[in-house]
């Protein structure tokens, strides 16, 4: 994202789609472009939500104030194209559909936990929520909102839940977490990667935000 605009690139990096209008709430905190029909602008300065079509056309935006919503820090997608989001006031996770009606929320994380906690990220993977506290763990729901598991995953950079694998990174390393095994496995990070100024996984791909573009490699 760079002029305050966000652009869509083909695989071979020509320009698909432009979004011109990214700092009409202020600067962006967060985009999320899981599903590339549905893209996520969140305005974590006015508690809002800008929603774009596959064109970066807007399709709707959400307040969350006018749901008596106030403190976000993280929002995520849903398998059903609906929007996880973690009210920080309340600590509760809720789900919201694409009118900003509320379809569900836990209870209160003060009565579950010792220490609520401050999700920097939410990601919604093979019927599971992950949400991510950087100083705590990763804490893994249900759809009901029922605690299934807490991985004591702190301090890393670029997390990302994939497939059966959490990628991420900390240091001058890369890591892989498997839920299933409970494996961690870590490489060094090689030189053209240090200087990233972000770092993405998916299943078979390591992308590298850079300066002057992304550079791409294959994850093995």
């Amino acid at each position: 994202m760079r002029g305050n605009q966000l652009k869509k690139l083909t695989p071979t990096g020509d320009s698909a789609a432009v979004f011109n209008d990214v700092k009409r709430f202020g600067q962006a905190s967060l985009i999320d472009a899981s599903n590339p029909m549905k893209v996520l602008l969140y305005y974590r300065d006015f508690t809002s939500i800008v929603m774009l079509d596959r064109f970066l056309n807007v399709r709707n935006s959400i307040d969350f104030r006018k749901q008596n919503i106030f403190q976000v820090k993280a929002i995520g997608q849903s398998y059903d194209n609906k929007i996880w989001l973690y009210d920080e006031v309340n600590n509760r996770l809720k789900k919201m559909d694409e009118d900003g009606r509320l379809l569900l929320e836990t209870p209160d994380f003060r009565q579950l936990f010792e220490k609520a906690p401050s999700p920097q990220m939410i990601f919604d993977q093979d019927q599971f929520v992950y949400l991510y506290d950087s100083m705590q763990a990763v804490f893994v729901f249900d759809y009901f909102g029922t605690l299934k598991n807490k991985i004591e995953i702190t301090g890393w950079h670029n997390l990302k839940v994939v497939g059966n694998f959490i990628f991420g990174t900390r240091g001058d390393s890369l890591y892989r977490y498997s839920p299933r095994s409970f494996r961690t496995e870590s490489w060094l990070m090689p030189a053209a990667l240090r200087n990233s100024r972000a770092i993405h996984f998916s299943a078979t791909r390591v992308y590298a935000l850079k300066e002057d573009g992304i550079e791409i490699y294959a994850l093995r």
